[in-house]
């Protein structure tokens, strides 16, 4: 087998190829995450996957919520309590308790660099918030009942 240049078509193609991919990366914006109007820094950010689904790095926004949160290294399972609701999840196991009663999770939390994730839809419930993902915008916005401002729930409300 003898090595053959590639034909500047190949080459041309390549070329479209690579700079259609660097721009989309270029372009691309990472998601902004709010509660309550108050934008969130967090070194991880979220993770949006096919389906509107989008999941969070757990402790940024427990900490926004004013919630406690505790971590088991050796375990791997995270507890957060805000006020008398607590939800304990474990990082790879869709098993999980709220308020002590047990329930399954469609998406086992993950980690990203050190971060557990977890569906932005699980938060909502778990913590009695509104939660949005509005994928055109790449923002995500949580409204606390009482705090926040209150608006219509669309159809893109609550995604996981």
């Amino acid at each position: 087998m003898t090595y053959r240049a590639p034909s500047w078509r190949t080459l041309l193609a390549t070329t479209a190829v690579a700079a259609a991919a660097a721009s989309f990366v270029a372009f691309s914006r990472p998601i902004v995450m709010s509660v309550d109007g108050q934008r969130i820094q967090t070194d991880v950010p979220p993770v949006s996957a096919a389906a509107d689904k989008v999941f969070v790095p757990l402790r940024s926004i427990a900490d926004a919520l004013g919630a406690q949160t505790s971590v088991d290294e050796k375990s791997g399972s995270v507890e957060v309590v805000r006020g008398s609701q607590s939800l304990r999840v474990r990082v790879g196991n869709v098993h999980a308790k709220l308020d002590g009663v047990a329930f399954t999770l469609k998406h086992a939390p993950f980690r990203v660099r050190g971060r557990v994730m977890i569906g932005l839809k699980v938060v909502a419930e778990a913590f009695g918030v509104q939660a949005r993902y509005d994928p055109r915008t790449a923002s995500i916005e949580i409204l606390t009942p009482g705090i926040g401002q209150t608006t219509t729930p669309t159809a893109a409300d609550q995604t996981q």
